[in-house]
């Protein structure tokens, strides 16, 4: 276990918790939402003002940055805190998921997975002992555990085998993060599909194992929120209360809250940027598409209760113009508003349990954002 890694819990309003991640590069509030820097880059975004926006970490992508740039060279140039500008924590994620989901040609076998890169069609093997020598290389803060993708839509064969194989390969990882005399914190990812019964086999492997903290994958691909929630009423607490559970993946405002509610501490997702890139906003009354021509001569901010700097400064009128016109400004702006309200929710929430009033908070943000449905 890393000497540089505690957690502790401050305030509890039911499952809910707020509390704090303390590492040598900071301190992380949870519950806490991780902007995505796949490519040592959080799209759109300069990390100064990731930082003011109010992330305390944010996430690296293993399998993009060992195929390009590399993260042998990454290593040369003073590691991917220094490479990008960015001194706080760093969570980088094992690479399983984007190696099953975006390689051609993959063969997954005991001893790793064996893919075709996206990018130019060379042949790469990923495995336990390399995702952790990748990880380290890159200087990770909290180095994610090597696991195989495994969809809540696959046959239950599939899933219990594939759990299996992720528990042995947790252990390898444990195995080779140790070897590697890696400073940082390692987490174990729980496998299972919807199954309580594989994931609770899932978590008293990762237990047995030992890890510094625990994540739930294998879910937000494609069962749906209330399955998704479903799974959620049991898997958290099969893992110690006083370690960071961690929902990979997730999601949409109302899918924090409804996560946090079952007593998840830390998320990422791609969604806020994504969004932003695409024209889509998030605001306390739902998503809004800026592109939709009733915004054409809108004065009001994106979000007029949000006060971040472009709803302090820019109206959906010309948010709608820069975004129409594809203007690489429009891009920016939307998805620096984006970050700015993910952050603010997970402040409110931390708020809320503080104040005992999480149950309040949470029914009156959900009802209000899910109107219009």
């Amino acid at each position: 276990m890393s000497d540089s890694f505690s957690f502790s819990i401050d305030a509890t309003d039911g499952a809910a918790r707020t509390g704090a991640i303390r590492m040598q590069r900071g301190e992380i509030r949870t519950p806490a939402f991780m902007p995505v820097g796949t490519a040592a880059t959080v799209k759109a975004m300069k990390p100064a003002d990731v930082r003011v926006a109010g992330a305390d970490i944010i996430l690296g992508n293993t399998y993009h940055l060992m195929l390009r740039p590399g993260a042998e060279r990454i290593a040369k140039l003073g590691g991917l805190h220094e490479f990008m500008g960015w001194d706080r924590p760093i969570l980088t994620d094992s690479g399983g998921y984007q190696v099953m989901s975006l390689s051609d040609l993959t063969k997954v076998s005991e001893e790793g997975v064996a893919f075709a890169s996206h990018i130019d069609g060379s042949r790469h093997m990923l495995s336990p002992e390399r995702s952790m020598e990748v990880q380290t290389l890159l200087g990770a803060d909290i180095v994610m555990a090597f696991d195989q993708l495994v969809k809540t839509t696959d046959t239950p064969e599939a899933q219990a085998e594939a759990m299996e194989r992720s528990m042995r390969w947790a252990k390898r990882s444990r195995e080779a993060f140790d070897e590697l005399g890696n400073s940082g914190a390692l987490f174990g990812i729980q496998q299972g599909g919807l199954d309580e019964g594989l994931r609770k086999e899932s978590a008293d492997a990762l237990r047995d194992i030992g890890f510094d903290g625990y994540a739930i994958g294998g879910l937000a691909v494609g069962e749906g929120q209330e399955a998704m929630f479903a799974c959620l009423d049991f898997a958290p607490a099969q893992f110690p209360e006083d370690q960071p559970r961690y929902l990979m993946g997730v999601g949409k405002p109302d899918d924090l809250v409804g996560a946090v509610a079952r007593g998840i501490d830390m998320f990422d997702c791609v969604l806020p940027t994504r969004s932003g890139r695409t024209g889509q906003a998030f605001t306390v009354d739902g998503p809004i598409n800026i592109k939709n021509a009733r915004f054409a001569e809108d004065t009001e901010p994106l979000d007029p209760e949000c006060g971040c700097p472009v709803c302090n400064q820019w109206s959906r009128a010309y948010l709608h113009h820069l975004v129409r016109s594809g203007e690489i400004l429009g891009a920016m702006l939307m998805t620096e508003h984006n970050i700015n309200f993910y952050q603010s929710l997970m402040a409110n929430m931390r708020s809320a349990i503080a104040a005992g009033e999480f149950q309040r908070f949470a029914s009156g943000f959900v009802a209000r954002y899910k109107q219009e449905e």
